[in-house]
Parts: C-alpha cells; structure tokens; sequence
C-alpha cells in the first residue's frame, strides 16, 4: 500500500544552478527506481534559514511529494544524510481525506 508523503529539502547556498537541478535529477530517480509514484517536485527558490546551518545563512529549498510504501521514506533519507549538498530534511506523512462514497439512489 502507498502513502502520501511530503518531503521538503534544504541544499546548501552556494551550489550552482546546474548542481541544483543534479541534485534535483539524483533524488527524483532514486524515488522513482524504487517504485514511488505522482512524484511532483517545487523548486522554491534560495531563502533566508530561520537560524544558521553549520556556516550557512540561507539555503536553497525543494519540496517533493511523492506516493510511496513506508521504505522509500528511509531510502531516500539515508541517502540525503550522506549528502555534503543538503544541509537539512524532513518528510512528512500527508493524511489525505479518503474520498466520499457516492450515494445510492434508494427505491421506494
């Protein structure tokens, strides 16, 4: 069974926009070899960090959401921990509502 998760990403500041979109590719295809589906990524943009990183005072944010069985989530983590290009993670579990029943027409 899938589930729905959010994963938002922080890479470090200083990558070029071309290290940026590997990163990007990296993660994508590591999801999607494993099988996880809907994968849609946002690009936000380079942002000013709430508080410093190790040296660094703004990042480059990415958020993914993806459709996968609970494994994936320790795949993809374990491989964002090894990364020297992100600097912080964090997936979450999206509760999605589960779609209404339609209703039936009762005769009389």
């Amino acid at each position: 069974m899938s589930d729905s998760y959010e994963l938002m990403y922080i890479l470090r500041p200083d990558l070029s926009e071309e290290q940026v979109n590997v990163a990007i590719a990296k993660y994508r295809e590591l999801l999607h070899t494993q099988g996880s589906t809907d994968i849609e990524i946002q690009h936000r943009g380079k942002r000013r960090l709430a508080y410093m990183i190790g040296k660094h005072r703004e990042g480059i944010y990415i958020q993914m959401n993806y459709k996968a069985p609970p494994t994936h989530v320790a795949l993809i983590e374990r491989a964002m921990r090894f990364s020297e290009d992100v600097i912080r993670y964090l997936t979450l579990k999206q509760d999605l509502p589960a779609p209404k029943p339609e209703p039936v027409a009762v005769e009389s």
